[in-house]
């Protein structure tokens, strides 16, 4: 059974940086795709980014050069590493895994690419 655990929410100031993990188990890790989204209250889930099983990596436009997603196959885990962040940045962030398409190499995009997802961690960003 594939399981998604995220850890690393928490509160931050504006301006600072906080990295949140999710840690895979249930499958054969290095070979899939993983993404990260949000959602803020009242708002839709929205992509935040993601790398192939190759390294390869894509960022909503308003994340470029703010957050850094990056993958450690030998220890199952995921990260997002968040720079500069600000108050709008506010949500809780949930990791997905592509499980559907082990060796995908194409981008993502839409929460519809994944078909496993975390249960969510809570970041707070104060002005």
């Amino acid at each position: 059974q594939v399981r998604l655990v995220e850890s690393g929410g928490g509160l931050v100031q504006a301006g600072g940086s906080l990295r949140v993990s999710c840690a895979v188990s249930g499958l054969t890790f290095r070979r899939y795709g993983m993404g990260w989204f949000r959602q803020a209250p009242g708002k839709e889930r929205e992509f935040v980014a993601a790398i192939s099983w190759t390294g390869g990596t894509n960022y909503a436009d308003s994340m470029k050069g703010r957050f850094t997603i990056a993958r450690d196959n030998a220890k199952n885990t995921v990260y997002l590493q968040m720079n500069s962040l600000k108050p709008e940045d506010t949500a809780v962030y949930y990791c997905a895994l592509d499980s559907r398409r082990p060796l995908y190499s194409g981008s993502y995009y839409t929460s519809a690419d994944f078909a496993s997802w975390g249960q969510g961690t809570q970041v707070t960003v104060s002005s």
